[in-house]
C-alpha cells in the first residue's frame, strides 16, 4: 500500500522558529561593515550594509543576529588565503533576511586546490555555515575551497536565487596531478529541518545537494552541473532522514543524476518519504539513478542498518546516461528496503541495465522505459475547481481565473485546516485537508499524490 507523504509545513514553522542561538533583541538602528572590525557594533542594529572589503586571511566572518534583523550586500567580499578549517562565514540569528543583491562571496579557491578536497593535501576552509531561520538570497559563491553551504537548524530557512560557481575547479592543475583542481565542493550540505531551497545554479565537482539528516526539505528549481548530482546522504548511524521533495531540478553533465547512499556499517537510521517530482537529468556519466547500502563502496556488500522506506518517482521524472554509464541501480541489505515505492513517474534511457535487487518496486521497466501498472480498486473522481484571482489598481479591476484539475477519492478527506507550501493536499489513501494556503494552489501530480504550489 503506498505510504503518502506528510505536508511540508511551511506554513506552520512558527512552531520551529528556534535557532541555534537565543534570540536577541536589536536596536532600530542601521550598522555598516566595511571590515571585520565594525562587526560587533552593527550586529547590535536590525538593519545591516555591508561595504566591498576583504575579510582577514584565517577568521570568520561571523554575524549572530538580532531577531528580525535585514542584512544588504553593497559590495563584493573577498576572503583571505589562509590553512586553516574555516568556516570562512557564519550566519546565525532567528527570522533573518540576508539579501546579497547580486554580489559575489569570492573563497579564493586556485589559492587553494590540489586535487584532493578535504581528503588530503592542504588545510581547506570550509565557506559558508548557515543556522538562521528566515531568507537567504541573491548571492554568487565564487571558486570555494571546500564544501559551500552547511545548513543547520530548525528553520524555516528558504535559500533562493543563489549561484555557485567552482567550475574553475574543473581543470587541472600544478598540483592536482592531472586531476581536476577543485574536489569536495558541495553545494549545499543539510543537516537541519524545514528548509527549502530553490532557483539556485551550481556547478562544481562534488555532490550539489547532500541531505545527512533532518525532515521536511524541499529542494526546487535548481541547475546542477558538473558534480556528482542530487543526493540524500550519505547516511551515517542514528540519524533520521523523511519528507524529502526534489522537484523540477535539472542536472546535466553530471557523474550521477539522482542518489541515496547509506553507509555499510551504519546502524540504528531510517531514510522515510523520498518524493521526486519532475527531474531532468541528461549527459550522467556514471549512474541515473542509485539507490545503494554499500557506501563507501558503489554496489558492494550492502549494509542492513538503515531502513529505506517510501521512495517515490511521482511524475515527470527523466533520465539520460551516457552509453558507458548505468541508467538505474538498486543494491538493498536483506530487508533494510520495505514498503512498495511506486517508481511510474521515472522513464530512463541511453547507457546499460543496472541490477534492481528490491521487488518492492512498481511502475518501472529497468529496460530503459516506463510501464503501467493496475490501478487500485479505489473510486477515483476527477473534479475541476475554478479559482477567481482579483487584483484592483487606479486602472479598473482585472481578474484572473485559473482552472486547476484535481482528484478525489472515496477515502474522506478532512474539511478542516488548510494545507503548507508545497505541502500534500490530495491522493488515494489521503486523509488531511485539501485546501491550501492563501496565494497556493492544489495542483494534481498523479492518483497518490497532489501537490500545493504557487498559484
Amino acid at each position: 500500500m503506498y505510504s503518502t507523504p506528510s505536508s511540508l509545513l511551511f506554513a506552520t514553522f512558527v512552531a520551529f522558529t528556534a535557532s541555534a542561538s537565543a534570540e536577541r533583541v536589536g536596536k532600530r538602528c542601521t550598522g555598516t561593515i566595511s571590515s571585520l572590525s565594525d562587526v560587533a557594533a552593527a550586529v547590535e542594529c536590525t538593519t545591516i550594509n555591508i561595504n566591498s572589503f576583504t575579510v582577514t586571511a584565517g577568521e570568520t566572518f561571523d554575524l549572530e543576529l538580532a531577531t528580525g534583523t535585514t542584512v544588504n550586500l553593497l559590495g563584493d567580499v573577498t576572503f583571505g588565503v589562509s590553512n586553516w578549517a574555516g568556516p570562512l562565514f557564519q550566519i546565525a540569528g532567528t527570522s533573518v533576511t540576508f539579501n546579497g543583491n547580486g554580489h559575489t562571496f569570492n573563497g579564493n579557491g586556485p589559492s587553494y586546490w590540489d586535487g584532493q578536497g578535504g581528503n588530503g593535501g592542504v588545510t581547506k576552509p570550509k565557506f559558508m555555515k548557515i543556522k538562521n531561520s528566515g531568507v537567504f538570497t541573491n548571492l554568487k559563491i565564487l571558486n570555494s575551497p571546500v564544501h559551500v553551504f552547511s545548513v543547520g537548524g530548525s528553520g524555516p530557512l528558504t535559500i533562493s536565487s543563489i549561484t555557485i560557481d567552482d567550475s574553475a575547479g574543473d581543470a587541472a592543475n600544478s598540483a592536482s596531478g592531472g586531476d581536476p583542481a577543485g574536489h569536495n565542493t558541495d553545494g549545499f550540505d543539510v543537516s537541519a529541518n524545514n528548509i527549502l531551497i530553490k532557483d539556485c545554479v551550481v556547478m562544481n565537482q562534488d555532490d550539489c545537494l547532500a541531505i545527512n539528516k533532518g525532515s521536511n526539505i524541499t529542494f526546487q528549481n535548481n541547475k546542477c552541473s558538473g558534480g556528482h548530482g542530487i543526493s540524500i546522504g550519505s547516511i551515517s548511524s542514528s540519524v533520521t532522514v523523511s519528507d524529502i521533495y526534489i522537484t523540477g531540478n535539472t542536472v546535466t553533465d553530471s557523474d550521477n543524476g539522482l542518489r541515496i547512499k547509506m553507509d555499510a556499517d551504519a546502524t540504528g537510521s531510517t531514510v522515510s518519504g523520498v518524493y521526486y517530482t519532475g527531474n531532468t537529468l541528461s549527459t550522467i556519466h556514471k549512474y541515473g539513478v542509485l539507490i545503494d547500502q554499500s557506501y563507501p563502496d558503489t554496489l558492494g556488500t550492502p549494509g542492513t542498518g538503515v531502513i529505506l522506506s517510501n521512495v517515490q518517482f511521482i511524475s515527470g521524472n527523466t533520465v539520460s546516461v551516457d552509453s558507458s554509464a548505468t541508467r538505474v541501480a538498486v543494491n538493498c541489505g536483506s530487508g533494510a528496503c520495505t514498503g512498495t515505492w511506486n517508481w511510474s513517474g521515472l522513464a530512463a534511457s541511453g547507457g546499460k541495465t543496472g541490477t534492481v535487487n528490491y521487488s518492492g518496486i512498481t511502475g518501472f521497466s529497468n529496460t530503459g522505459t516506463t510501464t503501467t501498472t493496475t490501478k487500485s480498486s479505489t473510486t477515483t473522481t476527477k473534479t475541476t475547481t475554478t479559482t477567481t484571482k482579483t487584483s484592483t489598481t487606479t486602472s479598473p479591476t482585472t481578474s484572473k481565473t485559473t482552472t486547476t484539475t484535481t482528484k478525489t477519492t472515496t477515502t474522506s478527506a478532512s474539511s478542516t485546516g488548510t494545507v503548507a507550501a508545497y505541502g500534500q493536499c490530495g491522493g488515494i489513501g489521503y486523509t488531511g485537508p485539501t485546501t491550501c494556503v492563501s496565494g497556493w494552489t492544489c495542483v494534481y501530480s498523479n492518483d497518490y499524490y497532489s501537490q500545493c504550489v504557487q498559484a
